[in-house]
């Protein structure tokens, strides 16, 4: 087996890739890092099932091999602000918080909007901010966003991301081996917020939305990403829930 160097990201680099990167920036004088890695990325076919080159996994996979001394990559040319570590707070956005109690039966129909890239986003961000107890963080990877209202009035939120890599009790619950989970991981979403919001008492309202969620998710990401999920998984911290297994 060929000398493995590191591993970055599910990627494994062998003494032939960091050859063949070196030859890339050899061949290309002049070209930016950020160029760089949407050559690696089209070079290696590294392409999103939507058609997105991955070049932000090729930009890290590069940095590490240049911080660890197995290529020279071009003096940055700039520093571009980075959105993802300055990224500033949501800003309060005040509704309605007049109490909703009742049955279920008694607010339907819901209305579900996935609100990613559109007007709505803003109230989502700033709902999860300010009542959800882990506050907002953005999602990594594939992502999207959800808004649920009743009778024009938004009552819960659930946010949907690219599933985490390593989860020991997963894996083994499913019965993956390491090839499995890194062929078939992308075809899972993580449900990374999960907010009904404070002055919303309905029984079972929980339950019934994760229910029509789990029912219709993967059309919204096939649409999106060009490729279905077969599974989602969502966790449940039992320091502040009761849960019934």
């Amino acid at each position: 087996m060929e000398n493995e160097i590191i591993k970055y990201r599910g990627k494994t680099a062998t003494s032939t890739d960091v050859e063949f990167i070196n030859n890339l920036i050899k061949d290309n004088p002049g070209t930016s890092r950020y160029a760089l890695s949407k050559l690696l990325c089209k070079e290696w076919n590294w392409i999103q099932p939507n058609g997105a080159l991955r070049d932000m996994v090729a930009r890290g996979f590069m940095l590490k091999l240049h911080r660890e001394g197995y290529i020279r990559l071009p003096a940055k040319k700039n520093s571009p602000n980075n959105p993802f570590i300055n990224r500033k707070k949501p800003e309060k956005i005040e509704i309605d918080q007049t109490p909703v109690i009742a049955k279920l039966a008694h607010i339907k129909p819901f209305e579900i909007k996935q609100v990613r890239n559109t007007l709505d986003e803003k109230l989502f961000n700033s709902l999860i901010e300010f009542h959800h107890y882990l506050g907002y963080c953005h999602p990594v990877g594939e992502q999207l966003k959800y808004m649920v209202f009743a009778k024009d009035r938004p009552i819960a939120c659930f946010s949907w991301s690219s599933a985490p890599r390593h989860i020991g009790a997963r894996d083994r619950y499913i019965g993956w081996t390491k090839t499995n989970r890194d062929k078939n991981l992308g075809l899972m979403a993580y449900n990374s917020r999960f907010l009904i919001l404070p002055w919303v008492r309905v029984p079972h309202l929980a339950s019934h939305l994760l229910g029509i969620m789990a029912k219709n998710i993967s059309k919204d990401w096939e649409t999106i990403y060009n490729h279905p999920l077969f599974f989602l998984e969502t966790f449940v911290d039992t320091e502040r829930l009761r849960y019934h297994s």
